[in-house]
């Protein structure tokens, strides 16, 4: 979700898009120095980091229906406070709520189909983010077009019904049962089996509580207002209590830190400004080749991720992602790059797209097919690793995580690019992989062909490595 809001105000991001600001009313925005690129994506990332953790609280008290819906009605606020302000505050400001917006969706998105058992997207965004890029003020329409998908998912939304474990865990048990019924269809003959999948979500919640129960603290009658906080503080307590919850938080946050760490979205965010400095005479046509990549290798992903494996097809994707990060690295030594003009962004070239070019563009479609079918998809399975009375907690630490790396990077890869060269920087992004792909293969086990609620049972005592690998030898 954050990266179709990336993708269609990347062409925004580049330094030349900047300097086209300057019609009469927008003479705010040309503050070159406070709206620089890195600080344009800091207010998104920033907002989204501090949303994210909150809004698991909020997803569990209130349910995850309702977080979704005022997502919606800020991602509108925010994409129609940038379209019309005429100031560099106003312009953050409506980022930041769209930063808010993103922060709490893409928490919670995960989380509703997880508990039911998109680069399309970003790929459309990308092409409308270009074509509006050409024309006079049009930055506005682009950044105001955001709020066309919110208004129309908040529409659909409106009636769809709240997730079963949800409603049973609220106590509306019958609720619960009408919605698996509208799922799994109304005829008597698949009765029975909504019935079997409703009392497996009761027995898992009743375990829960009572394995919560013991270290629960006792509620006076008089704050019975406040249980819900008391509720909160205990499954603080039992995330990081019980060896099981804390190795999936390990888990899950280490695969949500790799997934912004290898420099995906610094990518996304810059690859038109890249392809511009090293020579390209239409960067952005160059950057779209990114974005379908993107969207072609993730529906491919979609079908490839339950039949070869979590753990299986990280392990065999990021090699790829290394070697296209090398190719990518080693190409940049190569091409002689333009004098940066203090704060800004570097000048294209101006003689010609050389050979080497079109490698650093071929090595990146490389890495991007790697990353899409792997890192992409994967962390956001995280649900999965965590029993539902901390889920929504668990994974709203790993998200914010997520937002925490992506802060870091969105905000220092002009500056590595700068000082540290291309090479280095890409160079950065390949070892940090490499520590990945050893983490992923030391602790996170195989989760293929298990039911959600039977994954917790492999961090129970430990990593479950083996244990998860055995199962998936003998069911071959």
């Amino acid at each position: 979700m954050e990266e179709d809001v990336s993708s269609a105000e990347a062409p925004l991001i580049r330094q030349d898009s900047f300097e086209t600001l300057q019609e009469p009313d927008d003479v705010g925005l040309c503050e070159q120095d406070l709206m620089s690129p890195s600080w344009f994506i800091w207010a998104l990332t920033f907002s989204a980091g501090i949303t994210s953790p909150i809004a698991s609280i909020l997803a569990d008290k209130l349910g995850r229906k309702k977080v979704i819906l005022v997502a919606d009605v800020l991602f509108v606020i925010g994409a129609v406070w940038q379209a019309l302000t005429t100031s560099v505050w106003g312009m953050v400001g409506g980022r930041s709520a769209v930063g808010l917006a993103v922060g709490g969706a893409s928490l919670v998105v995960p989380l509703w189909v997880m508990d039911d058992e998109n680069a399309g997207g970003q790929m459309v965004a990308y092409v409308i983010g270009w074509l509006l890029s050409i024309k006079v003020h049009g930055w506005r329409w682009m950044v105001g077009i955001g709020a066309l998908p919110a208004i129309l998912q908040f529409n659909m939304l409106v009636f769809l019904p709240e997730t079963p474990r949800w409603l049973v865990k609220a106590g509306r048990r019958n609720d619960a049962k009408v919605v698996l019924g509208k799922v799994y269809g109304g005829q008597s003959t698949v009765a029975k089996m909504v019935d079997d999948i409703l009392r497996a979500i009761e027995r898992e919640v009743m375990e829960e509580e009572c394995v919560m129960s013991k270290r629960r603290t006792p509620i006076a009658p008089a704050k019975n207002s406040w249980v819900w906080l008391t509720r909160l503080r205990d499954a603080w307590v039992e995330l990081f209590a019980v060896g099981g919850n804390r190795r999936a938080l390990t888990i899950a946050c280490m695969l949500q830190g790799l997934q912004q760490l290898c420099g995906f979205n610094s990518l996304m965010y810059f690859s038109a400004t890249i392809f511009s400095i090293v020579g390209f005479n239409a960067p952005t046509l160059a950057s779209l080749s990114i974005a379908v990549t993107n969207f072609l290798l993730t529906l491919a992903a979609f079908v490839l991720i339950d039949r070869v494996g979590r753990r299986r097809i990280l392990l065999l994707s990021i090699p790829v992602m290394v070697a296209g990060l090398i190719l990518c690295a080693l190409a940049f030594s190569f091409i002689q790059l333009p004098i940066r003009r203090g704060a800004a962004i570097a000048e294209p070239m101006g003689n010609g797209t050389s050979l080497w070019a079109f490698i650093i563009l071929a090595s990146m479609v490389v890495y991007v097919c790697g990353y899409a079918i792997g890192l992409g998809p994967v962390p956001w399975q995280q649900s999965e690793l965590f029993p539902l009375s901390v889920r929504s907690l668990g994974s709203g630490l790993a998200t914010a995580t997520n937002w925490g790396s992506n802060f870091v990077v969105g905000l220092t890869f002009l500056p590595m690019m700068e000082y540290l060269t291309p090479v280095w920087t890409f160079a950065a992004y390949a070892s940090v992989c490499v520590v990945g792909w050893y983490c992923v293969w030391k602790i996170y086990p195989e989760t293929k062909g298990l039911e959600l609620e039977d994954v917790g049972s492999l961090l129970a005592d430990g990593w479950g490595v083996e244990e998860s690998q055995g199962r998936v030898n003998g069911r071959g």
